[in-house]
């Protein structure tokens, strides 16, 4: 037999086929022997380790097949057929009881599994329980009414193979257009490749065929939440709440629109009654210290992480939010356990860098540095695995926007948008002090905090169209064919999405760091908004977000080269907007601030035509609902403590100080 290297994907991939094919001629050692060979040069294949399984089974040797699943199952522990294969392999081997356990964890992961469904009727029917009987010979039977593609379809899906999964269904679709269930699952494949557009009208669509089909409205729901239309999304929480009252998958859906929306006491209160019935559900317990977090009970907050811990001790994201208030100090022993479980064995890997966060904040507190930095650096690298970020892309769409916004653009469009003077921006980079001016503003009584929206990148979705394989965005040069009556409409709709967020001040905020690359768009569709710039020392910002771990977004900041690259594109964008729109923008300096808090306060006051008030220099009084990762410092009087924590990183941070160039801190 002629071996094809598997130097490349594509190379892999026709083996794969060939020992498929091979395994339904019947020749079964020919595929053990090649899946065993290949798995030697691609030993983490999902394929090949299955297929050594399946080939295993099949010559008798069961005890094999399981030593090789539970390999497997170190690597891919949530792909449905590796325990499908393993409850073949133990009823095989005459145990039933852990054949049920292994089917119901193959259900479980992949629901378009028929063998696992059926073989999960046959045995409880046996052995019991006959509920589960009943609901397995339900489910296949559900299973069996659908078109054989969408259950192919599904089955891929589930096991995270999206593309094929979308082909397949787009296929079907040609011929049967309004097929509910297979509008559902194209909805849902949208939905995994971020295509949220697609996924609204599809499920839009599929309520007006099936008004009654709630999973269908769940999954409505769902995508509203994810596009930020959190009002709309709160419209099918409620119905999907009064069609199953009792559902905790609804509920807990209501809860996190509450979030959404900014109604963490609702939510805080859900979260409560669902960890009341589940008490070992650690997703609930760090569902509650965030909510807590964020009004500021810090103390409860803190008990609330460390029971998720408790619950799950490998719970990375419960270690990561305990060191991300920035004010929690580990013990020694704390150190020593997240360390101990970061390493022996490995967690998964969003646990594993959620630790390496955890950890490099931890040490840093503790004057470790060394330490500290191989942690962040780890963390950093574990990250940017899961980012697709690319800084030419970023880099050439900010061309873009200097090339089309110019100053005779702007003149020539004077009297164009919504008029409202309502909307304060507060742009620039995160851990630049946004928070901390959004919390003096706020604290002002004709100002409204409310958080980073999204509605601005929404209408840049909207402006841009779908990007296609190849082909350029339409934004920002479809900002040309902006007609006045279109920008004052976009103005309008802006206005219109955020009054959900509003209780009646005369102005907000909208915090949303990244609007700095479209302040042209703001300008031209709100003229008279308020746009500050929150800027923070060159090395102090970069090494801030280098060891900040997002919960979304940013994905610039899981290296030191793409945050200097993108510290660079902003300032020189800036500087762009302050050349083309002169005065539209106030500069703040942290560390302005920081040295001279009142006189800041004054300007940013006098900028945004507000009397001046105390209030705005005792910020730290206000009590309101902080979401970012500067929450528990702006509850806290004026302080130096972050301003040159870079300093003892000095060494480790020389690259970013040479991508930085002259913007480097030079002392």
């Amino acid at each position: 037999m002629t071996t094809v290297s598997a130097s490349s994907p594509a190379s892999v991939e026709t083996q794969v086929q060939q020992m498929r094919a091979q395994l339904q001629r019947g020749q079964l050692s020919q595929v053990l022997q090649h899946a065993k060979t290949l798995a030697t040069e691609v030993p983490e294949n999902r394929d090949v380790l299955y297929l050594i399984a399946v080939s295993q089974r099949y010559l008798g040797r069961a005890q094999d097949a399981l030593a090789t699943l539970a390999q497997f199952a170190k690597i891919h522990p949530d792909y449905g057929r590796l325990h499908q294969e393993r409850g073949h392999c133990l009823r095989g081997l005459g145990d039933v009881d852990g054949a049920i356990a292994a089917y119901r964890e193959a259900t479980l992961y992949n629901s378009a599994l028929p063998a696992s469904w059926r073989a999960l009727a046959e045995l409880c029917e046996q052995r019991g329980p006959t509920e589960e009987a009943q609901a397995a010979r339900g489910y296949l039977q559900y299973l069996s009414s659908l078109p054989p593609p969408i259950v192919t379809a599904t089955s891929l899906f589930c096991e995270g193979e999206w593309v094929a999964a979308e082909s397949i269904v787009r296929d079907f679709l040609r011929t049967h257009g309004d097929h509910v269930e297979a509008m559902r699952l194209l909805a849902q494949i949208g939905m995994k490749l971020d295509v949220l557009d697609d996924a609204e009208l599809l499920l839009d669509s599929a309520l007006i065929l099936a008004p009654d089909y709630v999973m269908a409205r769940y999954d409505y729901g769902l995508v509203l939440s994810q596009r930020h239309k959190h009002g709309q999304a709160l419209e099918q929480a409620q119905l999907l709440l009064k069609a199953d009252p009792s559902s905790r998958q609804f509920r807990t859906f209501y809860a996190s629109v509450c979030v959404g929306l900014g109604d963490h006491e609702s939510a805080l209160r859900t979260y409560r009654e669902l960890l009341a019935e589940t008490p070992q559900n650690p997703e609930l317990h760090l569902s509650v210290a965030h909510a807590l977090k964020t009004i500021g009970r810090q103390q409860e907050a803190i008990a609330s992480y460390w029971a998720a811990a408790a619950v799950r001790p490998d719970y990375g994201d419960a270690y990561w939010s305990l060191a991300n208030l920035k004010t929690y100090r580990f013990s020694t022993e704390q150190v020593d356990l997240m360390a101990s479980i970061e390493a022996t064995p490995p967690p998964a890997t969003a646990d594993r860098y959620h630790l390496c966060f955890a950890l490099g904040k931890a040490l840093e507190d503790k004057g470790d540095y060394a330490r500290s930095f191989e942690y962040y650096a780890r963390g950093n690298a574990l990250k940017k695995v899961e980012c697709r970020y690319d800084p030419s892309v970023l880099e050439r769409n900010l061309a873009l926007q200097k090339q089309t916004c110019t100053a005779q653009f702007f003149s020539q469009r004077v009297g164009y948008g919504h008029t409202a003077p309502d909307p304060i921006f507060i742009v620039g980079l995160p851990r630049a002090g946004s928070t901390l001016l959004e919390q003096i503003l706020a604290s002002h009584p004709r100002v409204e905090g409310t958080m980073e929206l999204a509605d601005i990148p929404r209408l840049v979705q909207l402006l841009n169209g779908r990007e296609q394989v190849g082909q350029k965005g339409r934004y920002p040069a479809v900002l040309r064919d902006l007609t006045a009556d279109q920008a004052r409409e976009l103005g309008e709709k802006f206005m219109a999405d955020t009054r959900v967020y509003r209780t009646g001040r005369a102005f907000f905020i909208d915090k949303m760091p990244n609007n700095f690359r479209h302040i042209g768009l703001i300008h031209l569709i709100l003229p008279n908004a308020k746009i500050i710039d929150a800027r923070r020392e060159p090395m102090a910002c970069c090494f801030s977000n280098f060891k900040q771990l997002f919960a979304s977004g940013q994905e610039f900041t899981y290296s030191l080269e793409d945050i200097g690259r993108y510290y660079r594109a902003y300032v020189d964008l800036m500087a762009h907007w302050d050349a083309v729109l002169p005065g539209k923008v106030l500069r703040v300096l942290h560390e302005d601030v920081l040295d001279d808090l009142e006189a800041s306060v004054r300007r940013i006051l006098d900028y945004c035509g507000l009397d001046f008030d105390p209030a705005c220099v005792e910020f730290h009084k206000t009590r309101r609902s902080v979401r970012t990762a500067s929450s528990e410092q702006v509850r806290r009087p004026i302080n130096r403590d972050g301003v040159d924590q870079w300093r003892p990183f000095a060494a480790e941070l020389a690259p970013l100080r040479t991508i930085l160039g002259p913007l480097a801190t030079t002392d």
